[in-house]
Formats: C-alpha cells, sequence, structure tokens
C-alpha cells in the first residue's frame, strides 16, 4: 500500500533506517533523525536539531535541492487544508531570516494534520 500512497501523493513515514542510510553524509557529528515522511519524491525529515526539506529535481531525481531549516529559525507557519475545488493542501515555513515563506503542496489524501503535529511538537519544545 505504499507504493500506492507514494503515487497518489500521501505523505508516509518511511523507514529511519533507510532515511539515515541515504542521508547520513548531510548529518553533523550527533545529531539524531527522529522521524521522516516522503512525498513522491521529496522528503521531510525531521532530527533533533532541525527540519530538513529534500527537493528531488529533474526527470531523474538526480539533482537535489535541501534546505536546512533549525527550529529555532522557524517564527511561525500556515497550513491551508485542501477544500472541495482547491484540492490541494499547503504547508508555509516562515524563517525569521526571511520575508518569503517555504511552501510545499500536498495532494489532498495527505494527513496535513499530522505533518503539522510533528512540525508543531518540535518548534514547541
Amino acid at each position: 500500500m505504499a507504493l500506492f500512497d507514494g503515487i497518489l501523493g500521501n505523505a508516509s513515514q518511511v523507514d529511519l533506517a533507510e532515511v539515515r542510510k541515504e542521508y547520513g553524509q548531510i548529518l553533523i557529528l550527533d545529531e539524531k533523525i527522529e522521524r521522516a515522511y516522503k512525498l513522491v519524491r521529496d522528503m521531510f525529515i525531521f532530527t533533533d536539531k532541525r527540519l530538513i526539506l529534500v527537493d528531488k529535481q529533474g526527470m531523474t531525481g538526480k539533482k537535489t535541492e535541501y534546505h536546512s531549516v533549525p527550529y529555532k529559525s522557524i517564527s511561525h507557519y500556515s497550513v491551508e487544508t485542501a477544500g472541495h475545488l482547491d484540492l490541494d493542501a499547503e504547508l508555509c515555513l516562515y524563517i525569521s531570516s526571511s520575508t518569503i515563506p517555504i511552501k510545499k503542496t500536498f495532494n489532498k489524501n495527505v494527513n496535513i494534520y499530522e505533518v503539522q503535529l510533528v512540525l508543531s511538537q518540535y518548534i514547541l519544545k
């Protein structure tokens, strides 16, 4: 079912051992991956120090952009849920050093509430 969830755009929690293997090279020495969610090719990685947004680009996904966001620099965020005509949900992260938010769009079938709950747990520590 996880394959179908990915195709449909559903965010799904990912096995942490796989995430550590693939993304371990971008972590600092004592940083630990605590949760990770995959949305088709993109990833949301919650570590004990920061949020890492992984954006696979291009046809092959070889080109990858990483947004490293320390939790303390997230001034606030907003969630816009999907409606009847607007089928996508949107998460906007507002970083204290930027006036332009980082926006991520989710398919209507994604449980945006779960992602925002995890984000809240890390930001409000």
